[in-house]
């Protein structure tokens, strides 16, 4: 695991031993930003149940303003912090240590212009975020996109008062859902 493109191109992201997080394959993540192209400049992240922080830190490497990093496991803190130093990424980083969903239900501090969901697999916590989002959707900016990372066994559609499916791309066990702001 890489970062692929930008400021930190070519340096090699730590990973957790074991099943503990699930990281992005390389594949899915460089198919994620050949969507966004340019847009990510700029941009503000959230970027939920973020494991080894590698979606983030590749936003950040191409050119986003900021990244909040939101996790549980002290491990996985612990892991994206030394990937933000490996990568010299940590002056446009927030690391917390929080449950994903303790931090949706707060009042909204700032507005993000993606939000990266990639949760546990097989445990409906996709759907739960998706769900909090579009309840406290102050979160996302205007023109804001929440991109979903599962695997396809999971999918299955949602009713939501503020985001509408505006896309969905499978890369072999990964299916990525595009969520935009109506």
């Amino acid at each position: 695991m890489q970062v692929n493109t930008g400021a930190a191109k070519g340096r090699k992201l730590r990973s957790l031993p074991g099943d503990i997080i699930r990281p992005i394959t390389d594949r899915a993540k460089q198919a994620i930003f050949n969507i966004l192209m340019d847009d990510v400049r700029g941009s503000r992240w959230l970027d939920l149940f973020a494991g080894t922080g590698a979606v983030g830190i590749e936003a950040l490497s191409r050119g986003a303003a900021e990244v909040t990093f939101i996790d549980i496991l002290p491990q996985a803190i612990k892991i994206i912090r030394e990937n933000l130093r490996l990568t010299n990424l940590e002056s446009k980083a927030r690391v917390i240590r929080q449950d994903a969903f303790d931090y949706l239900q707060a009042r909204p501090n700032l507005r993000y212009d993606y939000i990266f969901v990639a949760p546990p697999q097989y445990q409906g916590l996709w759907s739960r975020a998706l769900i909090a989002i579009d309840e406290n959707i102050g979160w996302l900016s205007e023109a804001g996109t929440v991109i979903v990372q599962i695997d396809p066994k999971e999918y299955f559609p949602l009713t939501l008062d503020h985001l509408e499916l505006g896309d969905q791309r499978r890369y072999g066990k990964t299916l990525l859902l595009f969520y935009d702001r109506v």
